[in-house]
């Protein structure tokens, strides 16, 4: 039997960047956590091959989604978003800090917009 993880037992901020840790690669999913001091962002990026959702778990902030038109939604501790795959997304941190995981489905792919 393994020892769940929890993400706030060793909360892994970083003061220039985003930072994302890995916590679990399989088959078809894989899940992350997005760390985020306040005024950080996670950029515009796609996922053409597959959806993701994100959770907010602490914090506040601005998601947005592009499909041809730009969409804001404000979120907070407990939000989730739905991402259907190929829609640009991005997330901002506009409070203290703000802790997000993500599940996407393996294999999804990454392009960031310039």
């Amino acid at each position: 039997m393994t020892n769940a993880e929890t993400v706030f037992d060793k909360p892994q901020f970083n003061e220039t960047r985003v930072n994302k840790v890995n916590n679990f690669t399989g088959q078809d999913l894989t899940t992350d956590t997005y760390y985020f001091k306040p005024g950080q962002v996670l950029a515009y990026h796609q996922h053409p091959e597959g959806d993701q959702v994100f959770l907010i778990l602490k914090g506040e902030g601005k998601f947005y989604l592009d499909n041809g038109s730009e969409e804001v939604i404000d979120v907070k501790e407990g939000s989730i978003v739905y991402v259907p795959k190929g829609v640009w997304h991005k997330l901002e941190n506009t409070g203290s800090e703000m802790v997000a995981c993500q599940a996407t489905k393996s294999g999804a792919g990454m392009q960031s917009r310039s």
